[in-house]
């Protein structure tokens, strides 16, 4: 009697782990679902009745809730800082997302992991969906436990932090921390990013050589690297000899764009603008939803609108045909990884030394036409 239920114990354990792992890997889902109980009896090889067990405890913790009808999903709130996926490895190293892209986020984590072994470093995950009060629950969940250091990507970092004091806690601690894409100027700690501006000028320059003037943008004004790239798009217009015209430009805040009223608004902006001929999107979200309203209005890229695209994070561009800058998530794992070991290992760290600058890598698809002039006549 003892031997079953020992052994329905460790089955249950193993369930409940391989949940939990699935969780990590899985919180960046737009739905969130987990897989159904008789499925992972099927895949795990163990009863229903043990995954019954292993959701009981998952939900016990908050990492589960069930919708009655609709099936079992991931509890974000409670994944947003509870340590998750952690191997057991003799650094613990705390990852810091913004959660909002999934493909680049993957990249990234594939990037770090390529450097770091598991049994070197304990990667632990924590996702802030780009809020200040997200963050502010990681940063104090994990600041008062044993963690070597930090990889962070900074929320809403071309506005005043509310955090510094918890980021001053750390630095007080001399536990090094690294940035990547998104960074608090105010914060002294290194950062690996990409040459925005230097990418801006590139893509405005094939645009501006195919003949188009009438240039419109969509930016995230709270992101540091949409600021970076509007300043690089302007530039390139200067140097080439193109009127810049505040009406062709498009504010966002990152929450809104989660919003079903933010598509109308980009639908509206760019009927407002007759004689515009190309978009410029900051990100590959903004690209996808001008690609869906362009066809909504019966319009099409190139033929009505070229169309360039910073960061675009999936593995598709080619078959897209998509002119981008290709999202390096990859290598910035891989760069933040290396240099934040070294701080570790080194102690005595300073900004300069482990900050770079990576060069964008751009691939020219057939998203840009040439410039045909449009008549706009008022009825």
């Amino acid at each position: 009697m003892e031997e079953r239920v020992s052994n329905s114990g460790r089955k249950t354990q193993k369930v409940y782990l391989w949940m939990r792992t699935y969780i990590d890997e899985n919180k960046f889902a737009n739905s969130g679902k987990l897989p159904s109980e008789n499925v992972l009896s099927i895949r795990l090889s163990v009863s229903r009745e043990t995954v019954r067990l292993a959701f009981k405890r998952l939900e016990e913790e908050g990492l589960i809730r069930r919708v009655k009808g609709s099936g079992t999903f991931i509890n974000k709130e409670v994944a947003l800082t509870k340590e998750l996926g952690g191997s057991g490895g003799k650094i613990k190293v705390g990852l810091i997302l913004q959660g909002q892209d999934t493909a680049a986020n993957s990249s990234l984590i594939e990037g770090i992991r390529g450097v770091v072994s598991e049994d070197e470093v304990d990667l632990r995950i924590f996702l802030t969906d780009n809020k200040f009060v997200n963050e502010r629950r990681c940063l104090q969940t994990i600041i008062h436990q044993d963690f070597q250091g930090f990889i962070v990507d900074g929320v809403k970092a071309s506005m005043l932090n509310q955090n510094l004091d918890c980021y001053e806690q750390i630095y007080q601690k001399k536990i090094p921390v690294i940035f990547y894409n998104n960074y608090y100027k105010n914060l002294k700690y290194p950062h690996v990013t990409v040459n925005d501006r230097q990418c801006a000028n590139r893509l405005m320059a094939l645009l501006i050589k195919a003949g188009h003037r009438r240039i419109a943008g969509i930016f995230n004004y709270d992101n540091y690297q949409s600021i970076e790239k509007f300043q690089g798009m302007t530039a390139a217009m200067r140097r080439y000899d193109v009127e810049f015209q505040d009406d062709y430009i498009k504010w966002y805040i990152s929450d809104e764009s989660h919003e079903s009223r933010f598509e109308r608004s980009v639908e509206k902006f760019l009927k407002n603008l007759p004689q515009c001929t190309a978009i410029v999107c900051c990100n590959v979200m903004i690209y996808r939803l001008v690609q869906q309203i362009v066809e909504g209005m019966g319009k099409s890229i190139p033929e009505d609108y070229s169309v360039v695209c910073f960061d675009y994070s999936g593995d598709d561009w080619r078959e897209k045909g998509i002119t981008c800058s290709i999202h390096q998530g990859n290598q910035i794992g891989q760069e933040v990884a290396t240099r934040l070991l070294k701080m570790i290992k080194n102690r005595e760290w300073k900004e300069e030394k482990y900050s770079c600058v990576l060069s964008p890598q751009i691939f020219v698809g057939n998203s840009i036409g040439q410039a045909r002039h449009k008549v706009f006549c008022q009825s």
